[in-house]
């Protein structure tokens, strides 16, 4: 039986974070990582597969991120874990025991159960087998799709097939897209894009069933509506949103949540010994110390971090989730953090807003682009709790220095006495700064 002081279950970014931290302790401990899949992949890369701005290859990440680190990779699907033994199994029969365990095994995407649903043709989008089927039905002249989810995901796979000259129909239940991430006024510049792009949207709306025989030929949502395939057999893609992927630890003495393996700051479970992290973990926001959803691999990231340190020793916590996030709509950048001002209300918050909107670059430069910036406060405390960001380039960095202000606690007068820089080619003139505008503006209304 093949021991080992550390095994992960699961190599996307919680796993390879944590061999990255083993690999720069020197800890002299025997590591191993155990996943199922022939790659890791850059999921949120796969659209650009499909759109053809990238070949598949180019979404693998190279196995040696792993064993560079001095820890074993072992291509194998775990099927049983005996927590009281600390004993793994896998598919191909054999039995691993480890001193500590990491479970980062991620998360599965969530397929409604309503009628038709198990159909042909009706699918997810999360694995390189997904991106395979679609890529497969695309290069068989598909005709016609139905995304659900107006999410980053669904709007970056409509786009991908959009290009590839598919028809695209975009259904999400709520009255914007991207909805999670930015408020109705934010968005509405690139929602008015996808339309002109033509791709058909129906907002407030859902899908409640899918009929046909053996494909699906038609589409029903709640309204009335109906999307028809024709005499074909059509595509329905949801992307709904993901579920935690611990199935196999269902029974087994692992404290489970409704949205994940429970674990405290250091992700430790309640069994000895047993670390968690990444979208697999129910964890809380930063901001309001209650259970969210944070199923990103920009949250992962730290969260396998943290859990490797305290595997070494080390007393690191993870403070919680603030879902900084990105997408791209044609020409425009989008990005978020915190809470949108309709989320900051239904937490309780009082939400004061602010804005800015300058260029990217000296507006009298070649290629410069607007820039919005849009700051959420609260009433009470006056810390910032959210920001939304949209333009046509440098967003994300934006969206990081709004989420640094949160994880400062930063109020708004603190926010707007940014220290900045400038220069012609990569930022406004140095008489402003959009996020300092924004802060300032929430300032005024504060006082």
């Amino acid at each position: 039986m093949n021991k080992y002081d550390v095994i992960i279950i699961g190599g996307g970014p919680a796993g390879i974070s944590a061999t990255r931290v083993f690999g720069q302790a020197t800890s002299g401990l025997r590591v191993a990582l155990i996943r199922p899949e022939p790659h890791s992949m850059i999921y949120c890369a796969m659209p650009y597969v499909i759109e053809g701005e990238i070949v598949l290859e180019k979404t693998f990440k190279a196995d040696t991120l792993v064993t560079d680190n001095g820890v074993d990779l072992i291509r194998d699907k775990v099927i049983e874990v005996n927590f009281k033994a600390r004993e793994i199994t896998t598919a191909s029969g054999n039995k691993y025991c480890y001193q500590k365990l990491l479970i980062a095994t991620g998360a599965r995407p969530i397929l409604p159960n309503i009628a038709g649903s198990q159909l042909q043709g009706v699918m997810t989008f999360k694995t390189e087998g997904d991106l395979s089927a679609i890529m497969e039905a695309v290069e068989s002249g598909l005709n016609k799709v139905v995304v659900v989810g107006a999410g980053a995901i669904g709007i970056e796979l409509a786009q991908a097939l959009k290009a590839r000259g598919v028809e695209v129909h975009l259904v999400d239940m709520q009255d914007h897209i991207l909805p999670a991430l930015v408020d109705q006024e934010m968005v509405a510049e690139a929602q008015k894009m996808l339309q002109e792009h033509g791709i058909i949207l129906y907002l407030n709306n859902r899908v409640v069933a899918l009929e046909g025989n053996e494909g699906v030929r038609e589409v029903a949502m709640a309204n009335g509506e109906r999307i028809s395939f024709g005499m074909e057999d059509g595509l329905v893609v949801f992307c709904v949103g993901m579920k935690a992927d611990i199935y196999l630890f269902r029974d087994t003495g692992l404290a489970l949540g409704r949205n994940g393996i429970l674990v405290n700051a250091g992700m430790e479970t309640n069994l000895s010994g047993v670390y968690a992290a990444g979208d697999c973990v129910e964890y809380k926001s930063a901001l309001t110390g209650k259970v969210i959803e944070g199923k990103l691999a920009t949250n992962a990231v730290p969260m396998g971090k943290v859990a490797a340190w305290r595997i070494l020793g080390e007393n690191v916590e993870y403070a919680g989730f603030y879902n900084g996030a990105a997408t791209k709509i044609y020409n425009l950048r989008i990005g978020g953090t915190g809470f949108t001002e309709r989320a900051a209300t239904e937490n309780g918050y009082t939400p004061i807003t602010g804005y800015g909107e300058t260029t990217t670059r000296f507006p009298i430069i070649p290629g410069a682009k607007k820039v919005k910036i849009k700051l959420i406060a609260d009433k009470g405390s006056k810390r910032i709790i959210g920001g939304q960001v949209i333009g046509g380039e440098a967003v994300v960095e934006r969206v990081d220095v709004i989420t640094f202000a949160m994880q400062k606690m930063a109020k708004a007068s603190e926010l707007a006495t940014l220290s900045y820089a400038a220069q012609p080619y990569q930022s406004f003139y140095p008489a402003n700064n959009a996020i300092v505008m924004a802060a300032e503006e929430i300032v005024r209304k504060l006082k």
